[in-house]
């Protein structure tokens, strides 16, 4: 049987070719587009001002939707987690943050992740498929619909960060295809410069990112400032070291624009990579090699069952702050949201919380 076209990860360019190579005129490819991304409808049968004999086709011959929201969560924060399954049967998680002046949809790029970080729950999945630039879109559109309701216009900003399940930078092409199905100005018009993509430190891939003129902002996980701890804590350092790692870094800070700067991030164990020293080796290791247009985001453990590791105290992370600002770096705590439904960092692990952990409700939304 046929496998249906997914037109949700086409640009519109390429659903208008499309639809032309099914006898229509290129016009109704733009229609489609903006019926999928800037009213983000998910069925034929809601794209009325389609002819209904053209519609009755496209059930045939082509799908809006491929994820299957099997679960919801919301967190006491507010905090949304969904949990979704791909059209092969595979986890797919995006947490949706509410804020004043925006939104934040952090997205997954794989299912499952094959890096194999010592603190992350999502490691012990290991890699099951690189997502699909339309499984990227369209975990956005899932959010966007349930938070506001389908084609409801957003009463404020969209914040997009790739820090979900898996590692971004070995999905890049995927990626990049998805954030520019998003920049569409007829679509959802989510802007690289309202993106961040985390990665763990594939370098060949943050020199490239340094070379496209419209890109979204890059965070880098460290977690350790020695090769010998991030060697146990990320074993993709044994690849690209400390050294290689932070000149890639170097090359691509020489790539920002006025006023842009880029994100460290490091998760704050107790006792592992928490110590005064320690944040005095970070500092050391940044300002060696000159890295002035930096941040460092201090994140806080978030503590899941199996992972023996929990979070530093509030006490320790400031005394760690403050050690980076005596030093020059400038660094921020991050508080963690939806910790009580697993959708803060590092728990995403396709888990079910318990009776009495977060509000669970259950129920199909696509």
């Amino acid at each position: 049987m046929k496998e249906k076209a997914h037109l949700t990860e086409l640009t519109q360019a390429e659903l208008s070719d499309w639809v032309e190579g099914q006898g229509e005129p290129r016009y109704r490819g733009r229609q489609i587009f903006a019926a999928l991304h800037a009213r983000r409808l998910r069925s034929w049968d809601e794209m009325t001002d389609l002819p209904l004999s053209f519609r009755e086709k496209l059930k045939k011959e082509a799908a809006v939707t491929t994820l299957t929201v099997e679960s919801r969560y919301i967190s006491e924060d507010g905090t949304r987690r969904y949990l979704m399954k791909t059209h092969d049967n595979l986890p797919v998680e995006t947490v949706f943050i509410p804020e004043e002046r925006r939104d934040t949809i952090c997205f997954s790029s794989q299912s499952g992740c094959p890096l194999q970080c010592d603190f992350c729950l999502t490691a012990r999945l290991g890699l099951l498929r690189t997502l699909t630039a339309g499984e990227m879109v369209e975990q956005i559109i899932v959010a966007l619909n349930d938070a506001y309701g389908v084609g409801e216009k957003l009463p404020r900003g969209t914040n997009l960060v790739a820090m979900g399940a898996g590692e971004p930078f070995l999905a890049f092409e995927p990626l990049m295809k998805a954030l520019r199905i998003m920049a569409d100005p007829k679509g959802l018009h989510i802007v690289p410069r309202r993106v961040t993509v985390s990665t763990a430190g594939i370098v060949p891939r943050i020199k490239e990112l340094a070379t496209i003129p419209e890109r979204p902002h890059l965070a880098i996980s460290l977690a350790a400032p020695t090769d010998e701890l991030r060697n146990q804590l990320m074993p993709i350092n044994k690849k690209w070291p400390l050294e290689e790692l932070l000149a890639a870094c170097k090359e691509f800070e020489k790539s920002l624009k006025p006023g842009e700067r880029f994100t460290f991030e490091y998760v704050m164990l107790d006792g592992v990579n928490d110590a005064d020293e320690q944040a005095r080796q970070l500092a050391n290791l940044l300002n060696r090699h000159g890295l002035a247009r930096v941040k460092v985001n201090l994140i806080p453990h978030n503590t899941a069952e199996p992972l023996p590791y929990r979070p530093s105290s509030w006490e320790r992370i400031e005394s760690f702050k403050e050690i980076l600002a005596s030093k020059g770096v400038n660094a921020f705590v991050r508080r963690p949201r939806g910790r009580d439904i697993y959708a803060a960092c590092g728990q995403l692990a396709a888990r079910t919380p318990t009776a009495g952990e977060g509000r669970s409700l259950l129920h199909k939304i696509a």
